[in-house]
């Protein structure tokens, strides 16, 4: 027995259950997410060739024409191309009859002329845009409804010019066409596949999210490579010559689409139109020309000729 007033002991079972019942378990690990493959994009760079197929072929068909057929062809393509800037522009009210007639003297001013006439035909192109808003029912907004125009004809007639004066040269004016024209393709393409496989690096996020440096490196480098490859069977084009236009056509591929991005973004419009289906209008797939063209002209004017 204990003594009076001495509290009772009271024994602990280090080893009892029942005293860590009440303690809170430690919450499950939530299950482990799969990790996320990063999209090839193999198939939708192959959907992209297949819709170009017909196109690379009417591109060569009247490359090999040239004369009045290519020129015709080229006024065409622009007029389409009009169409297109036209309707994504629209809330700044282009001047369209002026810019069809400033595109199309731009043309045969090539085709007939020389660079030099290119320059009068687009000098005269900014009175005649004044004498159309200058009509009462344009002239609220004039200012940048001319300004919108101009733009039109700049982008989109002086690269076609280009495009004339570059098929018109002597002996080998439709190859060189034909050779800008392979490597503006592959290097668009190239940059395409690589920045789907590889790019993690974001050139102008705010412009064209989708648009990396892994792309753009292989684009150029494919791209280059494409036009050198092109120009193989050339004898009268050296391998060094090939690579500086192929080299520049690649490094200048990349402009145009951000130029067209750039403007599209700024007009709130995903594509310029539905000539090609889900893969947009004409301006989307001449977007890159526009500028190759024309460095491939004078570059081919210093090295070619």
């Amino acid at each position: 027995m204990s003594a009076e007033g001495e509290e009772p002991r009271v024994t602990v079972d280090l080893f009892d259950d029942e005293m860590f019942e009440d303690e809170p378990k430690p919450p499950p690990k939530p299950p482990r997410e799969p990790r996320k493959r990063r999209p090839r994009g193999g198939g939708e760079t192959a959907k992209r060739i297949l819709v170009a197929l017909p196109w690379i072929v009417f591109a060569i068909a009247i490359a090999v024409a040239g004369g009045i057929v290519f020129m015709l062809a080229m006024i065409a393509i622009g007029v389409v191309a009009l169409r297109e800037f036209d309707a994504i522009a629209r809330r700044y009210r282009p001047l369209v009859i002026p810019a069809y007639l400033a595109m199309a003297g731009l043309v045969i001013a090539a085709h007939f002329g020389t660079a030099f006439n290119i320059l009068y035909v687009l000098a005269a192109s900014v009175p005649l845009v004044f004498a159309f808003a200058a009509r009462p029912r344009h002239q609220d907004g004039a200012t940048v409804s001319m300004g919108v125009t101009l733009l039109g004809i700049l982008w989109i007639g002086i690269p076609l010019a280009h495009a004339v004066l570059l098929r018109d040269l002597p002996s080998h004016g439709a190859a060189l066409l034909i050779d800008v024209l392979v490597g503006t393709f592959v290097a668009d393409t190239a940059a395409y596949a690589t920045g789907r496989m590889f790019g993690s690096h974001r050139i102008t996020p705010n412009i064209s999210p989708n648009k990396t440096i892994e792309g753009l490196v292989g684009g150029f480098v494919i791209g280059t490579m494409g036009f050198w490859f092109a120009g193989l069977y050339q004898d009268w084009l050296s391998g060094v010559d090939a690579l500086l236009i192929g080299a520049a056509v690649a490094a200048v591929a990349p402009i145009g689409d951000l130029f067209e991005s750039m403007l599209k973004r700024d007009l709130g419009t995903k594509d310029s139109g539905t000539i090609f289906g889900p893969h947009g209008g004409l301006l989307d797939r001449l977007d890159a020309v526009f500028f190759t063209v024309v460095i491939g002209y004078y570059l081919a004017i210093a090295l070619v000729y």
